[in-house]
């Protein structure tokens, strides 16, 4: 049996930043050509499945995410109904082919911690004391991951529940920046996600300006860490005239083949 020692942890941080060197080259262009502030290439539908009450499909580079949402409807278990006010119920979950290397399909600690993450990301947006002793029902599919599914799967969420003509004080639009090859960029792929050194998802309803979502994963200082949050920021406000693009696009075109 062959055994291999573990290279000392200067080593291994060198082997470390010369990959994240290799992330952006010197002219700024990152892996997949883009720039730092760049988004990746989006497509957003609404109104996909027609056995929901409400739908959206989301494409963001290779990332390809399906919503359905359900409700409101009485709660079930009875035990979760709230007196004053609807709960959503929201299941983040990754296919088994979404990714390389097949992944289980039973629901992982990350699922259902990103379940949550959304679930609290979306209640700040829905007007839900209007629906007492109910439950709306978000179900997030990943067809295929790309790094940045928290963020795209929220964006996607918030077109759902607005297809599904729940009333929302605005809608939710997510995005995330961090640090790779050394510099704040915008919107990371997987690559840049594993080999990069910080992510900070952000979540935004844009008209209110209100911050429903604020993570940071990595290490970065505290100048950098406010140039990442702007930069979400300001692709979050991209992605919200697109979610808008979205909705006009079925309902403007409904309402003229009438």
């Amino acid at each position: 049996m062959k055994v291999t020692k573990k290279k000392p942890k200067k080593e291994r941080e060198k082997m470390a930043n010369k990959k994240s060197e290799k992330l952006i080259d010197k002219k700024g262009i990152r892996l997949d050509g883009r720039k730092v502030d760049e988004l990746r290439p989006v497509k957003m539908d609404v109104g996909v499945l027609s056995n929901a009450d409400g739908s959206a499909y989301l494409e963001q580079g290779r990332n390809k995410i399906l919503v359905g949402v359900y409700g409101p409807k009485e709660a079930h278990p009875r035990h979760i109904a709230k007196q004053d006010r609807a709960v959503i119920q929201c299941r983040y979950h990754m296919a088994p082919f979404s990714v390389d290397e097949r992944k289980s399909p039973a629901p992982s600690r990350r699922d259902v911690e990103l379940s949550k993450v959304i679930r609290e990301a979306l209640e700040p947006a829905v007007f839900l004391e209007y629906y007492p002793r109910t439950s709306i029902q978000v179900y997030i599919e990943i067809l295929q991951a790309d790094g940045g599914t928290r963020c795209a799967g929220i964006t996607a969420a918030a077109l759902a529940l607005a297809d599904a003509g729940i009333p929302m004080r605005d809608l939710v639009v997510a995005c995330a920046a961090g640090k790779a090859g050394g510099k704040i960029a915008l919107d990371l792929m997987d690559t840049e996600d594993k080999v990069g050194e910080a992510d900070v998802p952000v979540a935004l309803m844009p008209n209110l300006n209100a911050i429903t979502l604020l993570q940071m994963d990595g290490n970065l200082s505290v100048d950098e860490f406010n140039a990442a949050v702007d930069m979400a920021l300001g692709g979050c406000k991209k992605l919200y005239e697109l979610q808008k693009e979205a909705l006009k696009s079925k309902y403007v075109s409904a309402e003229e083949a009438k």
